[in-house]
């Protein structure tokens, strides 16, 4: 009889996501090449998260909207054409063969986002022009003097505070009161308890919720069906799931970054209090969707730990505590957290190794990645630091090169995955194909 997720130790719990990453339930392959593709592909990247030496390393352009432009669209299109999205990054996909894709979640639902008249963020033909990506729209979203209304609880915050700030559609959240309020069923208790839920900015508010609901499955229909059919061609999804540093959690949508900076010096008890709150609900995240998907990667893109944004000793005290924290509670759960080191973080690097061996990819995006190889090597997986500049402005000759060279630094004993150092948009076709193909040819192990 199979054991219960919650009596199983950590590696078996990872045994269990890698087999189902390697054998997908449910899954009819197109033929049984695709087959032996698929299943050779994932075992190609479990070799070198393992820190074994595959066949070759693992190529997996990290494509933005390239998939759109590839296929003709704009970035506008595919957000509120599912069938467009779907078309054009399948076609990416299946004419240059990497060795997984990032899936089309890349492109959230255009018009979920008008619906709950997002503020966060400003996107194609909303803020910025259709041919371009969406861009963050940074704001103190959570007041300096919250944090207590965080902590305390932080689902009522969220509910009442945060999300009628970013999303216009759901300005009258903040009339609720605290479900706790519902603890007691007698007497007034019952009718005070339920009263907001009959006034009319709160019933609207529930409103485009419910509408933005319907949006949202038809868009994580396309994405299911993408995946499922990218899967039986043979080709894998890379991420089964994706969280938040806590750190980020807090310094990208709550206090943006000038909040967040003028925190760690006026309040740094409450800043460091509310990460540490953070970790098992962002542990939570990225395991959940990391079961539901069958996929230990959990990808955590790294936004404020960069150099240079704090000094090596605030990194130590505010950034790197929790991150660690996260990354070691999805580990227990079986997942490879994938933290994508934004910027540089060269001076990071004898931080960060303290992580268990052959359970943690980084992913580097400016770094020395010779460097990182020769402090990082002998515990994780590295990957990046192929130059967006140079698939985005030189040639294919250029990319080779720089694919020659991250290969001769990095690649020698395994653990390394050829990843591109930022998200590729629109870039010369030719670029991706060479920079698939020149790691196919020159990152074979002898």
């Amino acid at each position: 009889m199979a054991k219960e997720w919650e009596q199983m130790t950590p590696a078996e719990k990872r045994a269990d996501l890698d087999s189902k990453w390697l054998s997908p339930p449910g899954i009819k392959y197109v033929n049984a090449e695709a087959e032996k593709g698929y299943k050779g592909r994932v075992q190609r990247i479990l070799d070198a998260v393992n820190m074994k030496q595959p066949d070759r390393v693992p190529v997996i352009p990290f494509v933005g909207f390239f998939g759109a432009f590839y296929a003709g669209y704009t970035p506008y299109d595919v957000m509120y054409d599912y069938d467009k999205l779907k078309y054009s990054f399948g076609k990416y996909v299946l004419d240059m063969k990497p060795d997984g894709h990032l899936s089309v979640t890349v492109s959230p639902p255009g018009k979920l986002h008008d619906i709950i008249n997002y503020k966060l963020y400003a996107w194609p033909g909303h803020g910025v022009a259709k041919e371009h990506s969406y861009q963050c729209l940074e704001g103190e979203y959570m007041k300096a003097n919250e944090y207590e209304a965080l902590t305390s609880d932080p689902t009522n915050f969220f509910l009442t505070g945060w999300l009628p700030r970013v999303m216009g559609a759901l300005d009258g959240l903040k009339m609720l009161t605290p479900f706790t309020n519902m603890t007691e069923m007698y007497g007034g208790f019952t009718g005070a308890a339920y009263v907001p839920f009959g006034l009319p900015p709160v019933k609207a508010a529930f409103k485009a919720m419910l509408d933005a609901g319907d949006e949202a499955l038809k868009w994580i229909g396309a994405v299911g069906s993408f995946g499922a059919e990218m899967t039986a061609a043979g080709f894998p999804g890379f991420f089964g799931g994706g969280t938040k540093a806590p750190f980020d959690t807090i310094g990208d949508t709550l206090r943006g970054t000038k909040g967040i900076i003028t925190d760690m010096y006026r309040q740094p008890a409450k800043v460091i209090r509310a990460c540490e709150q953070f970790v098992p609900i962002m542990v939570k995240m990225g395991v959940d969707n990391a079961k539901l998907n069958g996929n230990p990667v959990v990808f955590i893109p790294l936004h404020k730990g960069a150099d240079g944004f704090m000094s090596d000793e605030q990194f130590k005290k505010f950034y790197w505590p929790t991150l660690k924290d996260l990354m070691d509670g999805l580990i227990a759960e079986g997942c490879i957290p994938f933290p994508w080191a934004e910027g540089g973080y060269n001076s990071r690097l004898k931080v960060i190794k303290d992580t268990p061996k052959g359970k943690v990819i980084w992913g580097f995006d400016t770094t020395d990645m010779a460097e990182a190889k020769k402090i990082l090597g002998d515990v994780s997986c590295i990957g990046g630091n192929l130059s967006i500049a140079t698939l985005s402005v030189g040639t294919p000759e250029d990319v080779k090169n720089a694919c020659k060279k991250l290969i001769n630094d990095c690649a020698k004993g395994g653990g390394y995955l050829m990843l591109s150092g930022a998200t590729i948009d629109n870039v010369p076709p030719a670029n991706i194909k060479m920079m698939i193909d020149a790691t196919k040819e020159l990152g074979v192990y002898k």
